[in-house]
Formats: C-alpha cells, sequence, structure tokens
C-alpha cells in the first residue's frame, strides 16, 4: 500500500478508501494507493502549518543549504526516481531520465533563493526616512500535480515554495502516486523540518478540502483545463492565490521554406515522446503552401520506425491507463468517421515485448479539418493531426483563434518570418524551429487563453513572487543604535 507522508514519516491509518495503481506495460494492478479522507487532508495541512511557524524565520542561508543538499541528493538517486517514474507512469526510461534532468534545473534555480528574496532600499526618501520592501512567505500552500510528469511538475513548484519559507502539502496524481514519496524522503533526508513538506494522495475528496481549506493560502494546479477552471474558481472564491495551468492544443506551423527533414523529425519527436501525454506535445502540423505531401512522407517514414514497447531499446511507451487508451482510440475512430485521411494507424504498429498493456502507437491523420474533434480537443494522446492552408496569414489565423495557448513553433529559414510570428501570435511559449519550447528554469512556464487560469506562471521569477508577499516598510530612527565591540569575522548564521 503507497501511503500518505505527513509531518516527516507514512501516515499508518488504514485508510477508507483506496484505489489501483497499474503497471501500464502489462496492464495488471502493480499496487494500492491510499486516498486521503478530509480529515487525513486537515491532518497534513495542521502538520504544515506547524511546521509553518518555525520554516518562514529559517535564514536564507539555513533553506538554500537544505536545497543544495536535496540537489546533491536528487543527483545521485535520480535512476532511482527514474525507473519508479517508469514503472508507474509507462514512459520509457531515458524519458523519464530526461523529465528528472529538467527538474533539476527548478531545484538549481531554488538554491540561489538568497539572492531571489533580494528587496529594494531607498534611502532617505523623505527626511531621515528610508522606505525598503521585502518579500515574505505565504504560508500554507497546496500543490496538485497531474499524472504525465510525476517528477517535474512537483519539482516545478515545491522547491521554489519552500525556499521562499512556506510549508507545502502535495496532492499527486492517483496513477502514479510514488514518485512524490520519494521526493519527500529526499527532502527529509536533506535536512527539511518535519511537516514543511506532506503528500496525501486521493481523488476529488483530497482536492475539494485542499481548495476549501481556511488554512491553505495558495493552490498551484496543473491539469485538464476543465478542471484547471474549477480549481481556480473554487479556490479564489475562498480567498486563495491560484496559478492553473490547463491544456493545450499545440501547432507547429511549417514554412514552405522549411528544411522539411528537420521539421518531420520534430514533428515525430514532439508528437509522440511520451506517448503524446504532454502538455506541450505537438498535436497540430500545420502545413502552408505546398510542402503538404513530401512532408507528410517524410513524417510517415519516420513513424515506421518508431520502436514501441517496454525494452531497452524502445523510443515510446505505453499510455498510462486502459481508460485513457480507450479515450484516444476513440478518437481515432471519431477523425475516420469525420472524413479525415488516417495516413498511419498507431492500433497496427507492432509492440516489442508483452502486448496486453495500454498501448497505442504513433498515429497520423493528414487532411484534418478545425471543425473535426481531433483538431478542437486535447487528446493526450500518440495522435498528430495535419491541417493544410495557404498562407502564412491562415496559419497564425488558425493559432491565434484555437482556444488554447500553451505553446507552439515554427519552422522557417526566415528570420523575418520567424520574427513577426513571435510578435503576432497569441501563444506565451514560443519556438523557432524548437518544437518543444519549454523554457529554462530561471524563465517561467505557462500559456495563454484556456491554459491558464490566473495570471502567474509556474517556476523561474514568476513562481517565487507567487510563493511569496510583498511588503514595504517606512522607517526612520532618530537615534543610532550600536552593538558593541566583537573582533571576529562577521558569519553568516
Amino acid at each position: 500500500m503507497i501511503k500518505h507522508w505527513i509531518n516527516g514519516k507514512n501516515w499508518e491509518a488504514a485508510p477508507e478508501r483506496s484505489g489501483d495503481v497499474y503497471d501500464p506495460t502489462t496492464g495488471k494492478v502493480a499496487n494500492q494507493v491510499a486516498f486521503a479522507s478530509v480529515s487525513e487532508v486537515d491532518a497534513a495541512v495542521d502538520a504544515a502549518a506547524k511546521a509553518f511557524a518555525s520554516w518562514r524565520n529559517a535564514s536564507l542561508a539555513q533553506r538554500s543549504t537544505v536545497m543544495f543538499k536535496f540537489r546533491e541528493l536528487l543527483n545521485s538517486r535520480k535512476g532511482e526516481l527514474a525507473a519508479i517514474v517508469t514503472a508507474e507512469h509507462g514512459k520509457v526510461l531515458s524519458d523519464a531520465g530526461g523529465e528528472i534532468q529538467r527538474a533539476l534545473e527548478s531545484v538549481e534555480y531554488a538554491c540561489g533563493i538568497p539572492q531571489l528574496l533580494k528587496g529594494g532600499f531607498s534611502e532617505n526618501a523623505s527626511t531621515k526616512v528610508d522606505v525598503y520592501s521585502i518579500q515574505q512567505p505565504v504560508g500554507v500552500v497546496g500543490v496538485i500535480s497531474p499524472f504525465n510528469f510525476p517528477a517535474m511538475v512537483p519539482l516545478w513548484f515545491v522547491p521554489t515554495a519552500i525556499a521562499c519559507g512556506n510549508a507545502v502539502v502535495l496532492k499527486p496524481s492517483e496513477k502514479d502516486p510514488s514518485a512524490s514519496l520519494f521526493i519527500a524522503e529526499l527532502f527529509a533526508e536533506a535536512g527539511l523540518p518535519d511537516g514543511v513538506l506532506n503528500v496525501v494522495h486521493g481523488d476529488k475528496v483530497a482536492v475539494d478540502r485542499l481548495l476549501d481549506h481556511p488554512t491553505v493560502k495558495a493552490i498551484s494546479f496543473v491539469g485538464s483545463t476543465p478542471i484547471a477552471r474549477y480549481v481556480y474558481e473554487t479556490g479564489t472564491s475562498h480567498g486563495k492565490r491560484v496559478q492553473a495551468l490547463g491544456g493545450a492544443k499545440n501547432h507547429m506551423v511549417v514554412l514552405p521554406d522549411a528544411d522539411l527533414d528537420l521539421a518531420a523529425d520534430a514533428a515525430v519527436s514532439a508528437g509522440f515522446g511520451s506517448a503524446g501525454e504532454r502538455c506541450m506535445a505537438i498535436s497540430v502540423v500545420v502545413a502552408v503552401g505546398q510542402v503538404g505531401d513530401e512532408l507528410v512522407d517524410k513524417i510517415k517514414s519516420r513513424i515506421a520506425d518508431v520502436q514501441v514497447g517496454a525494452g531497452p531499446s524502445c523510443e515510446m511507451g505505453p499510455l498510462v491507463t486502459g481508460a485513457h487508451r480507450d479515450k484516444v482510440t476513440s478518437y481515432v475512430d471519431a477523425g475516420v468517421q469525420a472524413g479525415a485521411v488516417l495516413a498511419v494507424d498507431g492500433r497496427d504498429h507492432p509492440i516489442d515485448g508483452d502486448a496486453s498493456g495500454f498501448w497505442l502507437g504513433p498515429t497520423l491523420f493528414d487532411h484534418v479539418g478545425t471543425d473535426m474533434t481531433i483538431y478542437t480537443d486535447e487528446i493526450f494522446g500518440p495522435v498528430l493531426s495535419v491541417v493544410r492552408c495557404d498562407t502564412y496569414e491562415e496559419a497564425v489565423e488558425m493559432v491565434n483563434t484555437n482556444r488554447y495557448g500553451n505553446g507552439t513553433a515554427i519552422f522557417t529559414n526566415d528570420g523575418g518570418a520567424a520574427r513577426r510570428f513571435q510578435n503576432e501570435i497569441e501563444v506565451g511559449m514560443v519556438g523557432v524551429n524548437v518544437p518543444i519550447p519549454v523554457p529554462v528554469a530561471y524563465y517561467s512556464f505557462g500559456g495563454w487563453k484556456e491554459s491558464l487560469f490566473g495570471d502567474a506562471h509556474a517556476y523561474g521569477p514568476h513562481g517565487v513572487h507567487f510563493f511569496t508577499r510583498s511588503k514595504v516598510i517606512t522607517s526612520r530612527w532618530l537615534d543610532p543604535s550600536h552593538g558593541g565591540v566583537n573582533l571576529g569575522f562577521p558569519q553568516n548564521t
């Protein structure tokens, strides 16, 4: 049984409810995970509130020491964490390792918290009056993370929240919960005080209690757009600060002057990596002008070589659950019925090894209409649609009228076109000849339109601002004070 982590240890009480955790490669139940009741969420929040009372006053030197130690532990044991992710999520080991490597960037950013929390100071703003600003922690914060990045997304939020002086209750996906426990244990080993990070598993019961608990001051969420909207509206109605990152329908625009081999490589890599279960996956290729036929042929030839399976040489694993696999497959049926050309049927793709798991190979549709559900809906699986248009202007209009605005890319050798695209496109993250433009950790991640609810993006500078509140102090001291003589070299304690 996978248990909660509350106040620095496993929660030993027997759960009232539990759920199955599958091995996606075989389709068999591999474990059970406890589902938190309201009282268990309350216990985690209480532990966080008690820990916050002292952790908020921990020096920046102490916080950064914990972060550096955690970073060292995570880096030395990232192979173990990657294996945990692969076992429960299904993504191949190399993909899981890449997820953790990107997560390390966010941890490293949080290690610089003494620099990141520096305020401003104005001496003698008025006669003998100084004005300065400080950033203080918010309090107890909730983090609700999705199944597709069970290590990286928690590490987008948790290190920054903790480094800023907050205490955290993390609710990971019940589909692959073990990575969060591993992270909590590493933080404990790094010296994080008990209660500063707590992990509760479960479903809507746990989520709703975090959203309405009066002690929880902020919520960070990543998931589908309907749930992101629900989390944002519910959390803010209870007076909380909320950042809720939702779904996506990411377009890759290919102009006639583009290197089509580069574009085809990018479309396959960004469309089918992690079986398409990425909010930054390319799910629509927009072929501009006469490039469509040649581009589709190049994509098809590359799909044929993609190795799907659980073996060490495989490039793509299964989907996370049988229910999700069936949902994605239903979109393949819907695309055929709507009249799109099924250029590659992933249902027929060979599987390397045991084929009894939640498998679906890379699927390619051509001549997709923008009114079809395979275009309008976030499928979150290995289904790539090619839409054709005549001009650059039509391509931009297509992207800008889409309800999502998470990521997009343009493939071209024309610098002027690329510069115009990045200026005109209404999307939060843009790639130029880069198909998955996930920002490095010292920038921030987030989309526009229905891909983000709230005005704070994840990690980076936005993350620090989200997990702190600014305070401005105006002071006047009539007489200076003296602290006595000390000839020792001053120390940072």
